[in-house]
């Protein structure tokens, strides 16, 4: 895969407290929360080349089918990029999993057949710029697939207890992560069309978590 000259540096996010707790906590969400049927929904039926942003310890690769011919892992923290790096070697095709953030993706202009984007807008500076870069590396008509939490639409009371988190301790806590955006808002704003989805729940009971509003689902670039 072609590459931009300029990438950013090897630790653009820097996040080590939070990537252990992550790592730990993705293993436990998806060996008893479901999350690793999501995941495999997520990316059930791609083939080609993928571009998968914000890749993190690596929990996606192991559901790849094999008509996806090369994986190309864009991870900015280093913690959790080696995690995925030892992912990778465990998974039935090819991962290569490299720094990068998703604002400056390091790959070519129309390069990539499809793209995977699981649990990373939450924490972006700039998910505008991020999608489009998607847009820049995407091929006309290839077919952008996300899992992504946020805004709590139809339940207001929480979606306020969301955006008060925002302004003031989540992001902190959490590596930047915040829990009130919106996604579907954000990919269509950016010109992705096609846009096809369904919302979840995780974990499915008890009572709502700032975390726990989910849509999974796939849109197309133009």
């Amino acid at each position: 895969m072609s590459v931009r000259s300029s990438a950013p540096p090897r630790d653009a996010v820097h996040h080590p407290l939070f990537a252990r707790c992550y790592a730990r906590m993705s293993v436990v969400a998806d060996e008893r929360g479901g999350v690793a049927a999501h995941r495999a929904q997520l990316v059930a039926g791609l083939s080609g080349r993928v571009i998968e942003v914000g890749a993190g310890n690596g929990r996606n690769f192991a559901h790849y089918p094999g008509a996806v011919t090369e994986v190309y892992a864009v991870e900015p923290e280093r913690g959790l990029r080696q995690l995925a790096a030892e992912a990778a070697l465990r998974a039935e095709v090819p991962v290569d999993v490299v720094p990068g953030t998703a604002e400056q993706l390091p790959a070519g202009r129309d390069t990539c057949d499809a793209a995977v984007l699981s649990l990373v807008l939450c924490s972006l500076p700039d998910v505008a710029g991020a999608l489009a870069e998607l847009r820049r590396v995407l091929r006309p008509g290839a077919e952008l697939r996300f899992f992504e939490h946020g805004l709590a639409h139809g339940h207001p009371r929480t979606a306020r207890v969301q955006r008060a988190l925002d302004r003031t301790v989540w992001p902190k806590l959490f590596g930047g992560c915040h829990v009130a955006r919106d996604p579907l808002a954000a990919i269509e704003r950016a010109g992705f069309t096609g846009l096809e989805f369904r919302r979840l729940r995780v974990p499915e009971s008890g009572p709502p978590l700032p975390h726990t509003f989910h849509v999974l689902g796939s849109a197309r670039c133009p």
